[in-house]
Order: C-alpha cells, then structure tokens, then sequence
C-alpha cells in the first residue's frame, strides 16, 4: 500500500457496542497495525434527540476492554459544525450542490403521488433549475430551504475488496439532502467531509452500508477527493440465520463482560467470524492476527454466531490465564470472604472446569459458607443411614491426622475403603457432596486441604447428620 494507511471506527452514541460494532472495529484495528497505520476513533453524535453521551463512555469503555486502542480521537461530529459549513458553502459556490426550496408539504404530496402510481419516491430535481441570484436572493429572504448534491449524470461504480464490484446506473439516485432547512448537517455527509479532512484510506464497514456507498462515492469526488477503498463486511446472524440481536442472547461486549467472558477470547472469536487466517487454527494471539490480517481474506458471506463456540474458546482461554490475572478479573464478580492466598489456590483447582468467569467465582463459592442446599438427585443416591455412618467414621479418622493435606486425606480415605471392602468410590463421593454441596468438584482431597480441617470435619459431620437414622 503506498499510503499510510488510515483507517476509522465511527460507532453512534444511541445504543452500546453491539458485536458487529465491535468486530468492525477489530478489523479497521487489525489493519491499521498490520501496516503500521493509524486507527482513528471518530463518534458520529450529531442526532442530538437520539445521542446519549453516557453512552459514548460506555463504548470508548468497551473499547479499552477489547484492547482497541486508538491512535487518535476520539473526534467528535458535534464539534466540527464550522467545517460542515464551510464545505457546505464551498459545494454550493462550486455549483456542485444546490439550495431547493420545497415545503415539507409539497414533498409529502409528491411522495404520496409517487406511492399512488406505485412509484418509488424520487426528487425531482426541481431546485437545479433556480438561478444562484434568484437562489441568494430567496434564502436572504428567510426562505426555508435544504441543500442537496448535484448528482452526477453518469454510472457510479464501487469496486469492494469484500463483496466485489457493483455497478449504480446514472440517474439511479436522486439529488440527495447534505443540509437540513435548519442548518443541520446530514449522515452522509459528515461522514465523507470527515473522512476526507482525516485522510481516511480504508472503509472497513457493515455490508449494510454498502447502498449507500455510491451517494459517498458522489460526495468524495464533489469534494475533489478520491474515494477510498470500501470493504464491506458480512453480517453476523444468530443461530436461527436472522439478523443478531437480543432474542438471541447476549449481542452488546459489555453483556459478554458481564457474562465473564474475557477480551482476550471475544477478540478471537470475534476476529474469526468472517475472516479467514489461512489455517484451521482457532486460538491466535493479537500479534498472529495483525501479521496474518488482510482484507482479501475477509468473506462476504453472513456468519453465523455461535454462543456455545464462544463458551469453549473463553474456557480454553481461562484454562491459560494466570491466577493472579484472573484473582484481578474475579473482582467484577461476587466473591467469598477469604484470603486471596486461599482463592489464588482455589482458581488454580477450578479454573480447568469453568468456561467463564461466572462460573469461576460460583464454583469458588463453596469456600466460604457451608453448603446449605445438597443436589437432591446424588443425596438421595449418596446419602442415608449407612453412608452418615460411614462418614462419622471417616471423619474420625481425618481428625486424627497429624498432617490435613491432600496426600494424607487420600491415603486416609484408601484405607477406610479397603477396611470396609468398599471401593472408594463409596466413601468419596458422599464426602465430595458434604463439603461442596455437589457431586461434581475439583479434586477432592485438594478441596479439602484448602478449605481446612476444622471447615472439611463440621461439613462432613453436619451432613451425616442430616441424614435419615436407622429404624
């Protein structure tokens, strides 16, 4: 590339940073720093009735948790007013746009007509005709007008490195509004003046934006500028093959973090949903991803997202996470009351079973206050006379141990089982459900070892004692 490459995410302040966002993002991101670019953050806040500047925060915060950093911004549309009208006025004085003078009634009549005839609306081009006196001279009247691009009479051709080449026949769209009769600029146009001042090479964008591509096409050459390179993305779906949204769980990076999903595995996953590596590997580092990234392997085809995919890639992830890493990322999450020595030691038993941070501080839990609920299938299947007996006994013999660690319990509980000609499955697993409250955990002698002997004894005891006596 013989340019610099500079590259934009410009995300609207009027909902959070939903994954398409983010994955747009990621891409401009990746690219910016596989061609050692800049990665500008530009905020589109214009709509000032559907802006909301909390939400600005929300998304510059989501960012900084993905880790996509930017290089310069984050820009604001909402200051740059005077550059809009001074662009404005050069166009118009270039006669590359024009004022029209139309009522907003005599516009809804006109698409009324157009609905009646089974007609697509369409502007009738009426305000080219107006000389630019009679033009200078209403508007110095107070006249309402709004102004529109001078459409070009020729085919519009946008050659995407995505989706390929698409050819717009001339007259196929109308003389659009690039200013509102009350001064305020319009999307289409923001975007390509700013575009334009900020050197942006690279569009990397929804597929969705790619009608409206040839209008921007129109308004880079009006403004003397070449186009830049437009790569159009895919559109992510849920597993039911519609559009991604709410229905299908959770759709905002904020939601994954609230889930317990770590940047790290989102940014994988979401590097990978339409863009191809070369291989079939699918854990990569960020410094794998910037030195493989290119727009020719992104696909134009919809990707599909999928949750449980998501889940086993952030398990793999926190299987390799260091436990101090992830003690700091448990803080967003409850926790229980004790040592961070103890929970150090207990994320290291724990971590292997878990695929999200969620379930990490659940499993955690049983460190703190004894289980006051048992799995009510294993209890029925574990407990009873016979098995409270057991573990009175068994209990006897943990507390007579000089030494309470996961070595001695094993040797403890081995001997047990072969003096009553039991496997020790028998004896195991009752103690596994008195001190976690489940038939499942981590190794079971090492929870014991870290929940201590005084703790380990009262949960055996307390649920031998639950159980049904002998008749």
């Amino acid at each position: 590339m013989s340019a610099p490459v500079r590259v934009r995410f410009a995300p609207s302040p009027t909902g959070s940073l939903h994954v398409g966002g983010a994955r747009t993002a990621l891409y401009n991101w990746l690219l910016a720093r596989r061609h050692g670019g800049a990665f500008i953050l530009r905020i589109e806040d214009t709509d000032a009735e559907r802006n909301k500047p909390e939400l600005t925060r929300q998304i510059l915060d989501a960012m900084t948790w993905l880790g996509l950093s930017w290089d310069e911004g984050p820009f604001l549309q909402s200051d740059r007013a005077p550059l809009y009208r001074e662009v404005a006025d050069r166009l118009l004085n270039e006669g590359k746009a024009y004022r029209a003078f139309e009522t907003p009634e005599e516009l809804e009549a006109q698409k009324l007509a157009a609905e009646a005839a089974g007609a697509a609306f369409r502007y009738s081009g009426k305000g080219r005709d107006i000389p630019r006196e009679e033009s200078d001279r209403r508007a110095a009247a107070g006249e309402k007008f709004v102004l529109r691009l001078r459409m070009p009479d020729e085919p519009i051709v946008v050659d995407d490195v995505v989706q390929g080449r698409t050819e717009f026949p001339a007259g196929a769209l109308d003389d659009f509004v690039l200013v509102r009769s009350d001064g305020h600029p319009l999307y289409h146009f923001c975007v390509c003046v700013d575009d334009v001042d900020m050197r942006i090479t690279h569009v990397v964008r929804g597929v969705d934006h790619l009608a409206n591509t040839p209008k921007h096409v129109a308004l880079f050459r009006a403004l003397g500028a070449e186009p830049p390179v437009f790569a159009h993305l895919g559109m992510i779906l849920g597993a039911d093959g519609k559009k991604l949204s709410k229905r299908h769980g959770a759709a905002g990076a904020e939601e994954f973090r609230a889930q317990g999903i770590l940047p790290e595995a989102l940014f994988n996953f979401l590097a990978l949903l339409g863009w191809s590596p070369g291989d079939d590997k699918e854990r990569m580092t960020k410094e794998e991803m910037i030195a493989l990234f290119s727009l020719e392997r992104l696909g134009p085809s919809p990707s599909r997202f999928d949750h449980e995919k998501l889940s086993w890639l952030n398990g793999q992830y926190l299987a390799d996470t260091p436990n101090e890493r992830l003690l700091e990322l448990l803080g967003e999450f409850p926790l229980p009351g004790v040592g961070n020595e103890v929970l150090l030691s207990a994320i290291a038993l724990h971590k292997s079973r878990a695929k999200t941070l969620v379930e990490l501080a659940s499993g955690l839990a049983l460190y703190g206050a004894d289980p006051s609920t048992f799995e009510e299938a294993a209890e029925r299947k574990l407990g009873g006379p016979e098995a409270a007996a057991r573990l009175l006994a068994i209990a006897q013999d943990f507390e007579a141990l000089p030494e309470f660690s996961h070595a001695s319990l094993e040797a403890a509980a081995r001997a047990y089982a072969e003096k009553a000609g039991i496997g020790l499955g028998k004896i195991a697993q009752p103690i596994r459900l008195a001190v976690t409250g489940s038939a499942a955990s981590p190794p079971l002698f090492e929870v014991m070892e870290l929940l201590g002997k005084e703790t380990s004894l009262r949960r055996i005891r307390a649920f031998a004692d639950r159980q049904p006596k002998p008749e």
